[in-house]
């Protein structure tokens, strides 16, 4: 597996961050993805999806946000969040010059890729979001989707049935007011982790086999 660990400058302040490339030889695409909130780019679901791109054809670069560089202590400003990813899809563009460049990110991670699009677009030709955590978990509210009607790029929402940070009624709301930019693919019985529930699952694919697969048509 063609694996690449390196650091990289985010600014000036908060210094290098970690990150990791996996591109397959005939890569075509490569989607930069940000972690989640508590987690890092090392989580079991973040290795996962990026196995299966691979597996796929398709090169993943994740990285650390600078919080979660120092051991997760003190979660950065919005203002680095957002430095960050525009210095981390920079990064992917330089070191792959040749692909296609996709941005976004497992929950805090895509919300991050998102505003930072939405403040001044980034040269990726769409946002992949794993898991849009559209509020927290038991405050239904729209204020964190405003942002995002003012994209012009096509996005692909990886939404779990049972995700609580997306309430159905207003996740479609979003979908809907967002248009033909939007494609909503919704993974049943899945959580915002991606936990199933076996039992009452209609599909036995994988989630993470789905997930990707449903990239793979979109892309």
């Amino acid at each position: 597996m063609a694996t690449v660990e390196s650091k990289f400058e985010v600014t000036a302040e908060k210094g290098t961050v970690s990150s990791i490339l996996m591109r397959p030889p005939a890569a075509k695409q490569l989607i930069v993805i940000g972690h989640g909130a508590g987690a890092n780019m090392r989580h079991a679901n973040l290795e996962r999806i990026a196995t299966e791109l691979y597996q796929a054809g398709i090169a993943s670069f994740r990285y650390q946000f600078p919080y979660m560089e120092r051991g997760g202590k003190g979660r950065d400003s919005q203002s680095t969040s957002l430095a960050t990813v525009r210095q981390t899809v920079l990064k992917a563009k330089e070191m792959e010059p040749k692909l296609r460049l996709f941005a976004g990110g497992h929950s805090f991670g895509g919300r991050m890729t998102s505003m930072a699009e939405s403040e001044s677009p980034l040269p990726v030709d769409g946002l992949v979001f794993f898991s849009f955590p559209l509020h927290p978990a038991g405050k239904p509210a729209l204020d964190r989707a405003e942002h995002l009607y003012g994209i012009d790029k096509r996005m692909l929402f990886l939404t779990g049935s049972r995700d609580k940070l997306a309430d159905p009624d207003l996740r479609d709301q979003v979908i809907s007011k967002l248009g033909k930019r939007a494609t909503l693919h919704l993974l049943d019985t899945a959580d915002h982790g991606y936990k199933i529930l076996k039992r009452s699952r209609e599909s036995d694919e994988d989630v993470f086999v789905e997930m990707i697969r449903v990239v793979c048509d979109w892309l």
